[in-house]
């Protein structure tokens, strides 16, 4: 089995996290090469009986999606992570388990990450879409862009909104889920939940035992009956990157972590790469909006994060898309990945050269990131303004939010 990448997804509730704010993030490390695009999609109602077109099969479709904003690899139709309006954030990890992921093309697990925010308007509600999916059509197929091989692994989420989150690790159709209200959690590439186990698949014990995996005699430990034998349990370095902030956990520390790379939180390794990242904020008090911080862009110690917030005319970023190439793109044609397209988007095209320049550590490199971080800082102390403020949010001053900065963030760096 391919070893799955090594990404990290985070939250912490008050009073660990400050002034009654939940806070989300997520590093999505994927193949060095692979480009990630942002893409909203508005709320919308759709025809009785038809369909929804996935990665790779077609489900049905429900009366009415809500709109979300994605972080997704350029080829595919679901996400690494998201949000929708309700303030629900989901992000998903790759893992091995005893049980090899099926190879058989169904629902991947990014997928599902989509699924849960277009038809989920609380946590709770997106982990009992997703656990319905899988029962329903299974989870498997490619998760690279790659023709060569199948690297295909099994799936866990963290799905959070305003009050509460939920740790859902699945293998196969199985899973078990824990619930989280308070402190700091982190979830990374290797089974996480013992014991404390709030929901479950009717018969993931049963099936346990038919396995041999497990006796009913033992106390039932999830990570401990269905992980491999070579994974080591305690998988977070992220965990002690979260423990070692003393102060409380804001939106700048939880952006600090994920740029952390001594930790290893932040990838940047010969295969793997953290090619996309996410930070929100979601208020307990449901007056004030959530935010949404992606980058858009790889190596979060060396991009942006940019503000996006949820309202009815939220203007569209097509410089943060990748190009569509429809019925033609390699992606969607049998056999698969024959080809590799040019799925840069402009955001990406001038980070690249952002990028290049900080590397090489000179005096214009030490500049650039300088400048980049003032620019980031003021779009933090904007949205802290939001939050803090007694009056209503004003939708029209923030529904060209994210693409007002991912134009400024372009223009700079030309």
């Amino acid at each position: 089995m391919a070893a799955p990448p090594p990404s990290y997804c985070f939250v912490a509730f008050p009073p660990r996290a400050k002034d009654g704010l939940v806070v989300f993030g997520k590093n999505s490390a994927r193949p060095r090469d692979e480009v990630q695009e942002v893409m909203y999609f508005s709320a919308a109602d759709h025809e009785p009986e038809s369909k929804v077109e996935c990665t790779y099969i077609s489900i049905d479709q429900v009366p009415r999606t809500h709109a979300i904003v994605i972080s997704r690899p350029a080829w595919l139709w679901g996400a690494e992570m998201g949000a929708n309006e309700h303030g629900v954030c989901i992000a998903n990890e790759a893992m091995n388990a005893r049980e090899p992921a099926a190879e058989t093309e169904a629902l991947l697990g990014m997928d599902l990450v989509r699924l849960g925010l277009e038809r989920g308007a609380t946590a709770k509600e997106a982990l009992d879409v997703i656990v319905a999916l899988l029962q329903e059509h299974g989870q498997g197929g490619n998760y690279y862009e790659d023709a060569d091989s199948c690297h295909s692994f099994q799936s866990a989420y963290l799905i959070v909104d305003r009050e509460e989150a939920w740790v859902l690790e699945t293998v196969g159709k199985y899973w078990a889920a824990e619930q989280i209200t308070e402190g700091v959690k982190c979830i990374c590439n290797q089974l996480s939940l013992t014991t404390k186990i709030d929901a479950e698949h009717p018969e993931l014990r049963s099936y346990a035992q038919s396995q041999g995996w497990w006796t009913a005699e033992d106390e039932f430990n999830f990570s401990e009956v269905f992980s491999s034998a070579d994974d080591h349990l305690d998988c977070c370095a992220g965990k002690d990157s979260m423990d070692q902030k003393e102060e409380s956990i804001t939106v700048q520390t939880m952006i600090d972590i994920l740029r952390d790379k001594a930790s290893g939180v932040c990838v940047d390794s010969e295969s793997f790469l953290t090619t996309a990242s996410v930070v929100s904020v979601l208020p307990q008090n449901r007056s004030s909006p959530c935010i949404h911080y992606f980058t858009g862009t790889p190596d979060p110690s060396r991009s942006m994060f940019k503000p996006f917030i949820f309202v009815d005319d939220v203007k569209l970023v097509p410089k943060a898309q990748s190009p569509c190439f429809g019925d033609n793109d390699p992606a969607k044609k049998e056999p698969r990945f024959l080809e590799k397209p040019d799925r840069r988007h402009e955001l990406y095209k001038a980070h690249e050269w952002a990028r290049a320049v900080i590397e090489s550590d000179q005096e214009q490199g030490r500049q650039l990131r300088k400048t980049m971080l003032e620019l980031e800082k003021q779009g933090l102390e904007a949205m802290e303004e939001i939050l803090t403020s007694s009056d209503p949010l004003d939708p029209t001053e923030v529904g060209d939010l994210f693409y007002d900065c991912v134009d400024t963030e372009i223009k700079f760096f030309k």
